[in-house]
């Protein structure tokens, strides 16, 4: 099947192809991300806690944070005050700098959802194993925020499982140890420098100590046709037809091997960066030596319909973390959380 990008020809095939040797531990699937990846990571693993073992979060934020009501929201005219002036900062009317998420929300959000059948029993978060990530230096998502994501964790997790680094020079963005912008900025293609190897040491908090990582193959990194776990006649999902996965050899040998769902942030998507998330953000190689399978879904920029308000448009090709794509997005009935429920399924079979 050929794809079309906006800058390229894809030769893609099916993920349940690709997946016909793969044999996946089912009790080794986890997920990171980074700003609305970050989000969606933490929305991934409350949802499906029975299966998700261990989560990766740089600059995000607790569970529902952008459904929380706040008494100031009615001073901000985009009707998206939670979402861009509390969760994040980045309203451009932007007043309060010391608003925070309400951890009490989240935490009785989650126990509600919970209740109604609609999300995992939040139990199930105690096993999983945590790494956080704030630069001191970021302005659009603050270590103000991701302290209150602690603190929600916190509600469910032993501190013992949790990692939390807060580096004073890191900005936005993915973190590298040697590939990116320079550490303190906060701009496109949002992927920085910093001297850490985040996707290393994110992978080595959820499974444990692991092999030193190897060069990764670029014949192990597959394109699929993403569009078939989702209806394309609703543009609200904002998913792109493509989507990638890096499958180490051993794996594609039919060794066991462990699953993790790298998820990219806003303006990270291969229309806006090429394929520099999915290739040079350091998941591969270490995935290359250690048996672990690395998903990489793919979001899409969508302006919405003629009426529609911003929060119902996704013009940075975000993950949807505040209801654009309808108002499950944080549960079991959500447009891209069933998709992305749909492709783990094709591989842990």
């Amino acid at each position: 099947m050929l794809l079309v990008t906006c800058s390229k020809v894809v030769n893609a095939t099916a993920l349940a192809e690709l997946s016909q040797k793969l044999h996946i531990d089912p009790e080794q699937t986890s997920v990171s991300g980074v700003s609305s990846g970050a989000f969606m990571a933490v929305q991934l693993q409350v949802i499906y806690s029975q299966r998700i073992m261990g989560a990766g979060v740089i600059a995000g934020g607790p569970y529902r944070c952008a459904a929380g009501k706040y008494l100031a929201r009615w001073l901000d005219f985009t009707g998206m005050y939670a979402m861009l002036s509390v969760c994040t900062h980045t309203s451009p009317a932007l007043w309060n700098r010391s608003a925070s998420p309400y951890v009490d929300f989240s935490v009785h959000e989650t126990q509600r959802l919970a209740q109604a059948g609609w999300i995992d029993d939040p139990t199930h978060l105690a096993k999983q194993k945590i790494w956080m990530f704030s630069g001191v230096k970021d302005p659009l998502v603050p270590t103000q925020v991701m302290d209150s994501l602690k603190s929600y964790y916190q509600a469910f997790i032993p501190a013992d499982n949790i990692s939390y680094i807060k580096d004073p020079h890191a900005s936005h963005g993915m973190i590298t140890d040697s590939y990116g912008r320079t550490c303190n900025l906060a701009l496109p293609p949002f992927i920085n420098d910093c001297d850490l190897d985040a996707a290393g040491a994110l992978l080595q908090q959820i499974y444990g100590p692991l092999q030193a990582k190897t060069e990764a193959k670029s014949t192990n990194l597959h394109p699929f046709n993403q569009q078939v776990f989702f209806d394309t006649k609703d543009p609200s999902i904002s998913l792109h037809r493509n989507a990638h996965i890096y499958i180490p050899t051993a794996c594609k040998n039919g060794e066991r091997c462990k699953l993790h769902i790298a998820l990219h942030g806003c303006s990270q998507t291969e229309d806006l960066i090429g394929d520099m998330f999915y290739t040079q953000t350091g998941y591969n190689a270490w995935a290359e030596s250690n048996h672990i399978v690395i998903l990489y879904p793919q979001t899409k920029v969508w302006l919405g319909a003629s009426f529609a308000t911003a929060a119902q448009r996704n013009f940075q090709a975000c993950w949807d973390w505040w209801g654009y794509s309808g108002e499950h997005y944080a549960d079991k009935r959500g447009k891209q959380i069933r998709a992305l429920d749909k492709m783990i399924k094709v591989l842990v079979h």
